[in-house]
């Protein structure tokens, strides 16, 4: 271990699990304020894993999760041992978010931000209809589903793998077009285009196919149109454990039956 081993703040979901560890932990090693700590520990599931990279957006500080969760693909294994050790040797990845902006129908605009994935979901029994442009190219007139997103390599596993979209590595520079429940075209699975593209949702029919745009957790009612493209002025660094990294992740998850 170095000299100078990183200082360590400790944050948990709101849950008896999670917050019984963080107390543990920062007795064991100790408990820096937030804003002055190297590295973040959140202890909880992946859900508070995106909420806390989403707060510590482009802070310069590492984030070091320990799932104490029900789902933790982004979490490293619970263990208080040899943390700080375990942590200079993490290795550390970095998240690139989804800039959306959406227009809704009655003209408001509204910016989020995504690490997942920018979905975009029928409000009613009425499927949605959708217009898909890519780089001022129309590449779809028309598309009638239940839903359709745009998912960073990050959020591959998450929504996006549920609605049979591929699983992309971290470093990969693509993002995963994926319908959910398509009716027409049917045949349409959905597309890989680079990370350098903008992708525009026009909302048909919004009146009587009405359609809400979710950023991760920001929710937009009655959205008539949409765009996503890669935040590239906006990072997070995520820390994995080197005996199982994100890399080692995706390929157990691949070879998953």
């Amino acid at each position: 271990m170095s000299e100078n081993p990183p200082s360590l703040a400790f944050i948990s979901a709101d849950t008896p699990d999670a917050r019984e560890a963080a107390n543990r932990l920062s007795t064991l090693y100790g408990q820096e304020r937030l804003e002055e700590a190297d590295v973040i520990v959140a202890l909880g599931g992946d859900g508070f894993m995106l909420q806390t990279l989403h707060q510590m957006m482009s802070s310069g500080r590492s984030i070091y999760g320990m799932n104490r969760g029900t789902i933790g693909f982004l979490m490293n294994e619970y263990r208080e041992t040899d943390l700080r050790e375990r942590i200079e040797d993490a290795v550390a990845e970095t998240i690139r978010p989804l800039h959306m902006r959406t227009v809704d129908t009655d003209g408001n605009t509204t910016d989020a931000l995504a690490i997942n994935e920018v979905s975009l979901l029928r409000q009613s029994y009425q499927a949605a209809k959708l217009r898909i442009t890519i780089d001022g190219k129309v590449r779809l007139d028309e598309l009638i589903c239940d839903g359709v997103m745009v998912a960073t390599p990050a959020g591959s596993t998450a929504y996006n793998l549920s609605a049979q979209g591929p699983i992309l590595p971290l470093e990969a520079p693509l993002l995963a077009l994926t319908p959910v429940s398509a009716f027409r075209p049917r045949r349409w699975r959905g597309a890989l285009i680079p990370n350098r593209s903008t992708v525009r949702f026009d909302v048909l029919e919004p009146q009587k196919r009405p359609v809400n745009a979710v950023a991760d957790h920001t929710e937009i009612k009655s959205v008539a149109s949409v765009t996503v493209r890669e935040a590239h002025d906006t990072t997070a660094t995520i820390l994995f454990d080197a005996s199982h990294s994100w890399d080692e992740r995706i390929l157990s998850e691949q070879f998953r039956y």
